[in-house]
């Protein structure tokens, strides 16, 4: 254990030896104020030393969010307890909210490859691009694709497929043709819980959404112009830098042509690379090859060795290795224990970023993926919503500094808490665990770069404890622990220090205080 931390519990054992053994005498408001000192100091972002200018500005933060917090609790709506399909609305007309938006947030550390940029950007102008059809599946599902011509072969379970730009002009109503088209690129909807009734049934729908997404990023200029509009989108959120887990599937041109996994790559660094030149303070952008959980053995190992190559071939943008789809559907970490051993085995040392406890189940295969991602030595372990439930997993995480990538939104909307004050992680936010907030699938959500949840996670589940430091600590970690160089690293928090010190003026310039 580190000597802050036992001096931090030795101060606070002291105290309660005092109060309950031998003072015997009434606690003084002294002693309170020291217990709650004591206590903040755990608190994420709690042993942070801040500047005069900070102490300002979270002076001004502590007084709107207090107030937001009164006003929750008055009226009943408090967005954090709310679903995020009814809270959206109420939290873009938050103050907090407005101030977390003007925050440089770091790094987002946990995204994937089709759910990064807002889908009205997809149905506005990659549906709107010549030679795209569509198909109608019987239960309202649809697909799209390009052709060079009239296709002649129909998809399976899909009507013939039908050039969107003359379906268009047969219609009445463009605009709510296309809001339909929105409908089936996220889960957005009025009532979510008629709508899913079960986590099966959003996973159904949440996995499909991927395949109507894929069916339009697969196409090759849309592909990278996608890439380059969500780099856009994180950057104008004041997000520095992101990693995406990718499944780098196959990518085709309207010849036909199919491009490979290394061509995915390539493409992801060519884009990267362009949007930093466009915009130097930007930072850049890594990859996660991932594999699906329900692959067999023999396609597991193929893709680790996939994996070390292309690690191996393009260090700027490969970050390491992980596996994604429902983890309660799918084969558990230690299925693959043979393959995942392979990189070590040969001497080659490739980053692991594993899914691990994503699950409400106890002592299932799923919850001890927790387990198996620590002994498989991950560097970050994605959401680990199940942590609290392993003391020992939660040990070694913290000690080893392994931190958890928290998802607010993705866990409420994916059904595995409804509050997020109840979220697990306000337990590991009061004891300092390491850890990053992400935004995991931000378009299938409803929401936009990482701001939504910093939001949710500053105001539902860090409480009226967490402050501005906690915050900064927040997006510290998020470089920190980041797949980025050292170099890279310390470029980047030196960028980050100069934005943090331009919010902090336009916070005070935003408010008087004396008028809050």
């Amino acid at each position: 254990m580190s000597t802050p931390n036992f001096r931090k519990q030795t101060a606070v054992f002291s105290v309660f030896f005092c109060l309950f053994a031998m003072c015997q005498t009434f606690p003084t408001p002294a002693d309170r104020d020291n217990l709650m000192k004591l206590e903040q100091l755990e608190f994420t972002g709690g042993n942070l030393l801040s500047p005069g200018k900070e102490l300002q500005v979270n002076d001004i933060l502590k007084k709107i969010k207090a107030k937001e917090i009164a006003e929750g609790m008055e009226s009943g709506k408090f967005p954090p307890a709310m679903h995020f399909f009814r809270a959206k609305e109420l939290i873009e007309q938050s103050a907090v909210f407005n101030i977390i938006r003007k925050m440089p947030k770091g790094a987002g550390l946990h995204l994937h490859d089709y759910a990064l940029l807002s889908v009205d950007w997809l149905v506005k102008n990659a549906t709107y691009l010549p030679n795209c059809y569509i198909c109608f599946m019987p239960l309202g599902g649809i697909r799209f694709n390009y052709f060079l011509r009239s296709p002649q072969k129909k998809l399976a379970n899909c009507s013939e497929w039908v050039l969107l730009e003359k379906h268009r002009h047969q219609l009445q109503n463009v605009t709510e043709f296309d809001n339909s088209l929105l409908r089936n690129l996220t889960l957005v909807t009025e009532n979510p819980e008629e709508a899913y009734q079960s986590q099966n049934m959003i996973w159904k729908k949440f996995e499909d959404i991927f395949v109507v997404a894929f069916s339009l990023i697969s196409y090759a200029p849309v592909f990278k112009t996608y890439f380059y509009e969500a780099l856009r989108e994180f950057y104008r959120d004041n997000v520095l830098y992101i990693e995406i887990r990718a499944l780098l599937l196959p990518v085709y041109e309207l010849n036909g042509t199919l491009h490979d996994k290394e061509w995915s790559i390539m493409a992801y660094q060519e884009v990267a690379r362009q949007f930093r030149h466009d915009n130097p303070d930007f930072m850049g952008a890594k990859v996660i090859f991932s594999a699906h959980r329900k692959e067999n053995n023999s396609e597991m190992k193929t893709s680790m060795n996939a994996a070390m190559e292309f690690y191996k071939k393009f260090p700027e943008t490969m970050a390491g290795f992980d596996m994604v789809g429902q983890e309660d559907a799918g084969h558990p970490l230690w299925y693959f224990k043979n393959e995942l051993l392979i990189p070590a085995e040969k001497g080659f040392k490739l980053p692991y970023f594993f899914h691990a406890g994503e699950t409400d189940w106890e002592g299932t295969s799923t919850d001890e993926n927790i387990l198996d991602a620590l002994l498989l030595n991950a560097s970050r372990i994605g959401h680990g919503y199940s942590i609290n439930k392993h003391p020992v997993a939660k040990q070694i995480s913290r000690e080893f500094d392994v931190p958890l990538e928290v998802c607010p939104i993705s866990n409420q909307v994916l059904m595995l808490v409804t509050d997020l004050r109840n979220h697990p992680a306000a337990n590991l936010m009061a004891e300092g665990h390491p850890m990053v907030i992400s935004s995991d699938d931000p378009a299938i959500f409803g929401a936009r770069g990482l701001s939504y949840d910093f939001y949710e996670a500053f105001m539902g589940i860090g409480g009226s404890k967490a402050e501005l430091t906690t915050l900064k600590q927040l997006a510290l970690s998020s470089i920190k622990y980041s797949a980025m160089s050292v170099q890279m690293k310390v470029e980047t928090i030196s960028l980050w220090l100069k934005k943090w010190d331009e919010f902090l003026d336009e916070v005070l310039n935003m408010f008087d205080r004396d008028e809050l």
